[in-house]
Parts: C-alpha cells; structure tokens; sequence
C-alpha cells in the first residue's frame, strides 16, 4: 500500500515542464527565409532530394562553409550556393 492519497501521482511521475529540454531556437530575417526557401528548392529541383538535404548541410571545401547557413547570412553566400547548386548539377 502506497503513502500517497488516493487520486494523486507520485512527485515522481509528474510530467517534465514543456520545453525543458528545448534550446531557444534564433528566428531568420525575412530575407533569411527567402533565401532559405530559395535555395532549399533550387537544390531540391537541380539535385533530386537526397543530394538536395546532403549539400545544403554538409560543409562544402570550396565555399567554405555549410551552404545552407551561407545562403541565410546573406545575399552574396546565397548567390555563391546558387551557383554551387547550378555547377553541381551541370556537371561544371
């Protein structure tokens, strides 16, 4: 037989406050997003999905850094990727 009152959980059992474990996620720019959006489909329609997801977040050599997250910080890393994304699937 348990000490607890009848109708009430152990402390034990009580559920873990939503978003305990959550990090604060940064919101993007507007821009950001656009940005994001655009070369997120540019790859998505160029490499096929897979090739897509793997490009945009692995560190590419030759930019020098993650694609996606250039692409996000500013105009002149979007266009870099874009033009990435386009040699890539041109075979250049």
């Amino acid at each position: 037989m348990s000490d607890e009152p009848a109708g009430e959980a152990p402390a034990a059992a009580a559920a873990p406050k939503r978003g305990m474990f959550r990090k604060a996620a940064a919101r993007l720019s507007p821009d950001g997003v656009e940005r994001q959006s655009r070369v997120t489909l540019l790859a998505w329609n160029l490499l096929g999905a897979d090739a897509a997801i793997a490009f945009l977040n692995s560190y590419n050599d030759a930019l020098e850094g993650r694609p996606l997250d250039l692409a996000v910080a500013s105009a002149d890393g979007c266009e870099a990727v874009e033009r990435a994304i386009t040699a890539r699937a041109t075979g250049e």
